[in-house]
């Protein structure tokens, strides 16, 4: 009977040959009505036999730390990984250079990250995640462990071509005191996926996660945020917004989870998305989860399309009504490159703008874009 079961299950995710269907990945910790479908995704990922390969693993450590995506997805990187990287800041260094992690679907490349940011030092995170062919996906699964006092800054710009997916993981554990920063940029393609964990375990933790995003034609784009503050007066502050064009999908999941012993803590939560198409499906989940007392939770999303006094205002100036709006795409794409902190999270974002916007303006941006050089990169 075991075996019948074992059978089943193997069936169930496995779609045929090369291929495995990752069911109900980016599940919230509390989820909403099944009719909604705004509960999970279900992906379909190559599957590479790497029977007999040496594997460098992680510490164990790491395999404590949520990711955003769930375990069906961290189990499947580790398994299609050449290798794991480990990184580690001693104690209270200040990492000038960014630690990198580039992938590209056209080459099927999988990362599988995990850092060590010893206490009261400080480091930069970059994953950088592009393509231009027609088919392929990639992935990046990124764990960080924030010692005592640290600062950790997370860059995240993420770009691939139609009918190409990626897949982002991402899972931080901060201790005391610690700061955690989460830059995401996401630019669209085919599907684009990513999940983000942040356990703020220590008191006066504090997380600061922004996300941009810009989907168009038939995009997929898929995000869940979690951030679970236990320990005592720590801070969240989340902040989604972005723009959806044509018939673009777009499913976020946000939860900010006041642990019982959260006492003093406080977490906000709030989205804004521009609709600019008219057969955008838009879904957006906030929750706030609150076993706690002295506590302070908000979230909020604002949902519409660019009010008619700016496009009469933007119009009277020479402009189309296309063209206003997409000014306010430009902003989403002059950000991520303006703000890529090295090379290839800056070619990125550019080999993106130039699909979307065109070339010229794609390198408007850049000219003023400044590039630090260097950077450990790794995929």
């Amino acid at each position: 009977m075991a075996d019948e079961k074992n059978q089943q299950a193997a069936a169930s995710t496995t779609a045929n040959a090369g291929t495995v269907t990752l069911e109900r990945v980016s599940t919230p910790p509390a989820q909403t009505w099944n009719r909604l479908r705004a509960n999970d995704i279900t992906l379909t990922v190559p599957s590479i036999s790497r029977k007999g390969d040496v594997h460098f693993a992680l510490p164990q450590l790491f395999s404590k730390i949520e990711c955003g995506m769930g375990q069906k997805v961290t189990d499947w990187v580790c398994s299609q990984a050449a290798d794991s990287r480990y990184v580690e800041v001693p104690r209270g260094a200040h990492r000038e250079e960014p630690i990198v992690v580039s992938v590209s679907a056209d080459e099927g490349q999988v990362a599988d990250t995990g850092v060590m940011v010893r206490e009261g030092a400080s480091a930069t995170i970059v994953v950088a995640a592009s393509g231009q062919d027609q088919e392929g996906t990639c992935a990046s699964l990124l764990r960080v462990i924030a010692e005592a006092r640290s600062h950790v800054t997370i860059v995240e710009v993420l770009g691939v071509a139609e009918g190409q997916q990626h897949l982002e993981s991402l899972g931080v554990s901060a201790a005391d005191d610690a700061r955690v920063e989460v830059r995401q940029y996401a630019l669209g393609g085919g599907t684009l996926a990513l999940g983000s964990a942040i356990d703020l375990a220590g008191d006066r933790a504090r997380a600061d996660l922004t996300c941009r995003y810009h989907a168009r034609r038939k995009d997929v784009l898929d995000i869940n945020h979690v951030v679970r503050q236990r320990g005592r007066n720590t801070r969240a502050e989340v902040s989604e917004s972005g723009a959806l064009d044509d018939a673009a999908r777009k499913t976020l999941r946000a939860t900010i989870d006041l642990v019982h012993g959260a006492r003093g803590s406080k977490g906000n939560e709030a989205e804004s998305v521009l609709v600019l198409g008219d057969d955008v499906v838009n879904k957006t989940m906030p929750v706030i989860l609150c076993d706690e007392d002295d506590v302070a939770g908000n979230h909020g999303a604002t949902i519409g399309s660019v009010s008619p006094e700016q496009i009469d205002y933007l119009m009277d100036r020479g402009l189309s009504r296309r063209e206003a709006e997409q000014l306010f795409v430009r902003a989403i794409f002059e950000d991520a490159i303006m703000h890529a902190p090295e090379e290839a999270s800056h070619r990125a974002a550019v080999l993106r703008a130039e699909e979307v916007l065109g070339a010229d303006v794609a390198h408007d941006f850049d000219e003023g874009a400044g590039l630090p050089e260097g950077g450990e990169a790794a995929c």
